[in-house]
């Protein structure tokens, strides 16, 4: 009976270093994608600046008590609108002056001409002298010129009326006001309020003279794409038109500028962004994901599935990379099964059991 229990054990446990033997001979379940072409478009990334391509400081021209504010801070205005009115009617009363001031001298010069030719008349009779002939002709000239002194001050007059509505300039985005309604205001006053155009904006950016050199001769061909500062890809794409004509000298870089639509108002003056400088047309290259990357002494390399499902290594060259994949530019055919999942448990040599693996 003991013999039969001893028997019984050796059967039950006895295997069991055999069966985990076994289990660690199972071949490792690995994920891998099908390496395919896809549009990938040359470029490098700088970091660059938005810039407003105006931006006006509004200043008072007269001097008078500030009536109105027609704005809202921030908001945005068009070319023309009245922002701020300054007190009339002192205005009013001056236009008023000056106008008559015109009528009174064009009354004299009407008169002077009446005695000018009353005097030339006298001139063929005896009663007729030249000295007055040529002291009526002298007072004509001068109300003529009293004429023309009154119409520039009428025309004084009126600009400094057009000047009590102060407008914009441009289109933009205004800023906070500095003055309110109430207070005077005056040449000297400084500036009232900004406004900053927003559509198109300005990407400025500089790049190394060794990039610039390269780029230069197709700058026309080239489009900008930003990266705004949460990440997120800007949905406009820009155009090179204007490199400076000198190099930053402690940098040695030469500064580039690019124009960009902004018609949702989504880019501000001054933000910083990520410039991304590409070629306007893209090329077929292989993009895999950029987990499956690895390096060691011996270079850049990937890990595929090949024939019978045994790892085998290929060394690559990689391309440009971005936060989730790389660009492959040499050492990866189409159709590859470069593993992306898995890659601690294997080494190559090693048998495998390779499963497609779900688009991130």
């Amino acid at each position: 009976m003991k013999l039969c229990y001893a028997t019984i054990f050796l059967l039950l446990f006895g295997s069991m270093p055999a069966r985990v033997a076994a289990a660690q001979k199972t071949p490792p379940d690995v994920g891998y994608i099908i390496a395919s072409t896809q549009p990938v478009y040359d470029q490098q990334s700088y970091v660059g600046r938005i810039q407003a391509p105006q931006i006006v400081n509004i200043q008072a021209r007269i001097t008078g008590f500030l009536t109105s504010q027609n704005f809202t801070d921030g908001q945005f205005v068009h070319k023309g609108q009245i922002l701020y009115v300054i007190e009339q009617p002192p205005y009013q009363a001056l236009l008023t002056q000056a106008q008559a001031a015109v009528a009174q001298a064009q009354a004299q010069a009407r008169n002077a001409d009446v005695t000018l030719a009353r005097a030339r008349a006298l001139l063929r009779t005896p009663a007729g002298q030249q000295s007055s002939v040529d002291q009526a002709q002298a007072t004509a000239l001068s109300d003529e010129a009293a004429i023309l002194s009154a119409q520039a001050k009428l025309q004084t007059a009126q600009i400094n009326l057009g000047y009590t509505e102060i407008r914009a300039p441009i289109d933009g985005i205004i800023g906070a006001t500095a003055v309110t309604p109430g207070n005077v205001v005056s040449p000297s006053s400084g500036t009232l309020a900004t406004i900053v155009s927003d559509n198109p904006m300005y990407v400025t950016f500089a790049l190394p003279m060794a990039d610039a050199i390269k780029d230069r001769p197709m700058a026309a061909r080239l489009r900008v794409q930003v990266r705004l500062p949460n990440g997120e890809v800007y949905g406009q794409t820009g155009t090179i038109d204007f490199i400076n004509n000198q190099v930053t000298a402690d940098t040695d870089t030469l500064a580039w500028r690019a124009t960009i639509a902004n018609p949702a108002h989504e880019l501000t003056d001054g933000e910083f962004i990520t410039v991304a400088l590409r070629a306007a047309k893209p090329k077929s290259q292989i993009v895999i994901p950029l987990a499956a990357l690895i390096d060691d002494q011996l270079g850049d390399y990937v890990l595929e599935v090949g024939p019978g499902d045994i790892v085998k290594r290929q060394n690559i060259t990689p391309g440009t990379q971005t936060a989730t994949d790389v660009v492959i530019t040499a050492g990866i055919s189409p159709g590859a099964k470069v593993i992306t999942d898995g890659l601690q448990r294997i080494h190559p040599g090693l048998k495998v059991i390779p499963q497609l693996a779900e688009p991130n």
